[in-house]
This record gives structure tokens, C-alpha cells and sequence, in this order.
């Protein structure tokens, strides 16, 4: 039991850290995004490579960092009735909706993505744009695959640390930061 705690704790430590350090992509996107407007209108100046990284920068966020956002709790859920459940109710909730809903479609997004990022990599595929945009959409399209090892690895870590919950061997408590790990997320 304590070895997959373990394991648990530096799975929530590792989405914990690449959601931090890939978050500063977020500053990266408004700079940008300052420059191509700037560059635009006021100096008449375009850059498909500066408006297509902002794409990349977008979907990197959104897609590295689901896990981080899965530890910290900060998916949207409807607590109207979660949030009046006891935490041991609560892990148990935890436990049937990631096994029934979100681990089959990790494994069936990753499944349906396979095919289409391999095909991406046998051809080395680049932008629509030719050489005006970024040459590396088969890294935009691998990125698919990142959200879903990352996104089951932290379900995996959910279910253990609400199994640990149930059985009344771990606290109700954040699993990285110190905030409620069952009592958060989005109404």
C-alpha cells in the first residue's frame, strides 16, 4: 500500500511541476499575440510562424497540463451534490468516475490518435502554409498522445489516493498543495 502511495505522490509531483513550467506558456501566448498585433497594424508586418506558435502554445497548455489541472482539482465538476458528501463518499465517487469515464477515454482517445499522429510522423508533417509556417505539426499532433499517458497516469494516482481515502488510510487532503482534494473544482 505504501509503494503505490508512493507512486501516487510522484505522479501527482510530476503533473504538478510540467503544469507549472508549461503554464508560462500562457505569458508566451500574449506576447506574441501583443507582437502579431502590433506588428500588424502598426507597422504593416505579418508572420504566419508567430500567429501559427500561437496555436502551438495554446494547445501545449491545454493539453500538457490536464493532469496538473486533475491533482489540483481544478476540472469543472457539478457539486450539487458532490459537495455535501463525506469525503470517504466522495473518494468513492472519485474512484467510479474515473474508472467508468475518464480512463476509457484516455485509453480510447489514444487509441484513435495513434494512427493519425503516426501518420503525421511517417511523413514529417508541416504546416498548410508551406515554409511560411512552423514545419513541425507531427509535434502539435504528438502532443494528443502526451495529454493521454499524462491525463491516465494522474487518474491512475486519483483512484489510489481515493482508495487510501476509503479504506481510511490517507487524510482527505490536497495530494500536492494542501487543498481539499475532493472538495474543489468548478460548479
Amino acid at each position: 500500500m505504501r509503494s503505490l502511495k508512493r507512486i501516487a505522490d510522484a505522479v501527482d509531483a510530476a503533473n504538478d511541476w510540467i503544469g507549472r513550467a508549461f503554464a508560462w506558456l500562457t505569458l508566451g501566448m500574449v506576447l506574441t499575440e501583443f507582437t502579431v498585433v502590433l506588428s500588424r497594424y502598426v507597422f504593416g508586418l505579418g508572420s504566419t510562424i508567430m500567429q501559427e506558435s500561437i496555436v502551438y502554445m495554446h494547445a501545449t497548455v491545454f493539453l500538457v497540463c490536464a493532469g496538473y489541472a486533475l491533482v489540483h482539482n481544478g476540472h469543472v465538476r457539478c457539486d450539487i451534490f458532490y459537495a455535501s458528501m463525506t469525503p470517504r463518499t466522495r473518494a468513492i465517487v472519485d474512484i467510479i468516475g474515473t474508472i467508468v469515464f475518464l480512463l476509457p477515454m484516455c485509453v480510447l482517445l489514444g487509441w484513435m490518435a495513434w494512427p493519425y499522429v503516426k501518420a503525421s510522423w511517417a511523413v514529417m508533417e508541416i504546416s498548410q502554409e508551406g515554409r511560411l509556417g512552423i514545419p513541425a505539426v507531427y509535434l502539435l499532433k504528438t502532443l494528443i498522445l502526451v495529454f493521454t499517458g499524462l491525463l491516465t497516469l494522474q487518474a491512475l494516482s486519483l483512484i489510489v489516493q481515493s482508495a487510501l481515502v476509503v479504506v481510511g488510510a490517507a487524510p482527505n487532503r490536497g495530494r500536492v498543495d494542501g487543498e481539499p482534494a475532493s472538495g474543489g473544482g468548478a460548479a
